[in-house]
């Protein structure tokens, strides 16, 4: 029996479901703090006026600073670096308490390179996220990723909406135009050690629909997914955590090749199937992830 995907990256860290929801809506922010989402993204950008900027982005810093967001990792999402908020966005959330800044449409090393230098005075831990929403970006993957071990980036989210934009194509609950683009930005992701969460659902209504389309992304190998609607948080909780027949199977797994028998095998049969050390790894991984999100309650 094969192990299933599994979301996180990262066994010690799991993100499943990232909610976006806007810094300038005070009401939101304090709902998402009673959320069961891993990650919690105050935007400044697509969310917000142009009006409310300045307004949401000391709201959002306000709103770090407070905390009370439990276990859940919160990034801010600033603007542009090359629009007329970028530079205040970052300078802001270089001096916050933030887990991280999320940054958009990032098409090439370059752009890393530049938001590295704007976040130069943040503290070593604020992690670099960035979305990949560019039709630059699909043919640059493999450079951006390849940042990741010598700064501060850690975590790509797909902008599909804004691909859809840029390409002119239509986003279909199939998403038949970007499914070599998100293969390829898994693979990329994986390449370098990059957490990669799916782009948003815009299907709220529907949570058939969202779980459909969250299931395609955890076939692809997503660690999680981004949303847009709190009624999408349980049902990508569910999608995203190890299922029980897959942790008895990984259990199994590493129980049998832990016998004295078995030590030093590349090879054993467990329940009458064959299990390779790669399926061990796999198994460990995932049962470490479940005992992560156990400790959530």
């Amino acid at each position: 029996m094969p192990i299933a995907p599994i979301a996180p990256a990262a066994p010690e860290r799991p993100r499943r479901s990232a909610l976006y929801l806007p810094a300038s809506n005070a009401k939101a922010i304090a709902k998402a703090r009673t959320l069961p989402c891993d990650v919690v993204v105050l935007d400044l950008e697509d969310a917000v006026a142009p009006a409310m900027k300045a307004e949401a982005r000391t709201a959002a810093i306000a709103a770090v600073e407070e905390g009370g967001f439990g276990h859940r990792e919160v990034a801010i999402r600033a603007n542009g670096i090359d629009t007329e908020w970028g530079a205040d966005d970052l300078a802001a959330i270089a001096g916050s308490r933030a887990d991280a800044v999320l940054v958009p449409k990032v098409s090439c090393t370059q752009d890393i390179g530049r938001y590295e230098e704007a976040l130069e005075k943040a503290p070593s831990t604020m992690q670099l996220w960035a979305m990949i929403e560019t039709c630059e970006a699909v043919f640059n993957l493999k450079e951006i990723a390849a940042m990741a071990p010598a700064s501060r980036l850690s975590l790509w989210i797909m902008g599909t909406n804004d691909l859809a934009k840029e390409m002119r194509a239509q986003l279909t609950p199939c998403r038949t135009p970007f499914l070599p683009f998100l293969s390829m930005a898994v693979a990329a992701a994986r390449a370098h050690g990059v957490t990669i969460l799916d782009g948003v659902c815009n299907e709220f209504r529907d949570l058939d629909v969202f779980e459909a389309e969250a299931r395609q992304g955890l076939m692809f190998g997503f660690d999680g997914k981004s949303l847009i609607h709190p009624a999408q948080v349980e049902p990508c909780n569910a999608v995203f955590s190890p299922g029980e027949a897959d942790l008895a199977w990984a259990r199994a797994v590493i129980e049998a090749f832990g016998q004295p028998e078995n030590q030093g095998k590349g090879a054993i049969r467990v329940e009458g199937k064959m299990a390779e050390l790669l399926h061990l790894e796999q198994a460990k991984r995932l049962v470490a992830v479940a005992e992560r999100i156990a400790e959530r309650g």
